[in-house]
């Protein structure tokens, strides 16, 4: 047997959903991504590339062609976000990654490229059915997920509202597609997203707080 067989393989039943092994390891290491994000550790980043390298199998295995597009965006943001926090780490007086709120001219951005990448993906999703059998959500998802990703990297204290918007879609359609694992840890998501939200939201603003303290 393979690797990927065995990635493939199911780990067990649960309430009449078949989980398998890379649906299980792939998103649990997605949720330890997500609480080092939340404690703005750069070990987020391998985490999430380890996490999208894992997910490539299991949305394979769904046959969701479209869905395997999220894991495959997930390891080449990775990389890219790494690098950002690594050069923020280097340029803080105390190796910190600094969280701030996003200015209002960055929203409308991040807005307005996820409404016109949701928009261009989707069609592009209908116009070749291959890509995916849920075009619009499969969209929605991979635009969303870019966004929060890029939110992340730059520090935005966004990227968890992203996430939260992301996940409202996302849950629903992997329990529909057979990848009940996912669904579920949706649940402990949702929980890492509000607390993550709270501490990045009180940081960004203590570091508003001192900034204006030096400018004074």
């Amino acid at each position: 047997m393979s690797a990927l067989d065995w990635l493939n393989g199911e780990a067990f039943s649960a309430f009449g959903q078949h989980v398998i092994w890379s649906d299980m390891i792939g998103n649990s290491v997605g949720l330890a991504a997500l609480a080092l994000g939340w404690r703005r550790s750069i070990w987020t980043w391998p985490a999430q590339f380890l996490s999208g390298v894992i997910l490539v199998a299991a949305y394979a295995s769904a046959h969701l062609s479209g869905g395997v597009g999220k894991p495959l965006l997930v390891i080449g943001v990775a990389l890219w976000g790494w690098r950002q926090w690594s050069r923020g780490r280097r340029q803080a007086q105390d190796g910190s990654i600094a969280v701030r709120f996003a200015t209002w001219r960055e929203r409308a951005l991040l807005l307005g490229g996820t409404a016109l990448g949701t928009l261009a993906v989707g069609t592009l999703f209908t116009a070749v059915p291959v890509l995916s059998w849920n075009p619009w959500p499969d969209a929605y998802i991979f635009v969303g997920t870019l966004a929060a990703m890029v939110a992340q990297a730059r520090g935005l204290v966004e990227f968890w509202f992203a996430w939260l918007l992301v996940d409202v879609v996302g849950v629903p359609l992997a329990f529909d597609s057979g990848l009940a694992f996912s669904g579920l840890v949706y649940i402990v998501y949702f929980a890492l997203v509000l607390w993550g939200l709270r501490d990045w939201w009180r940081r960004s603003r203590t570091s508003a707080a001192l900034a204006e303290g030096v400018l004074l």
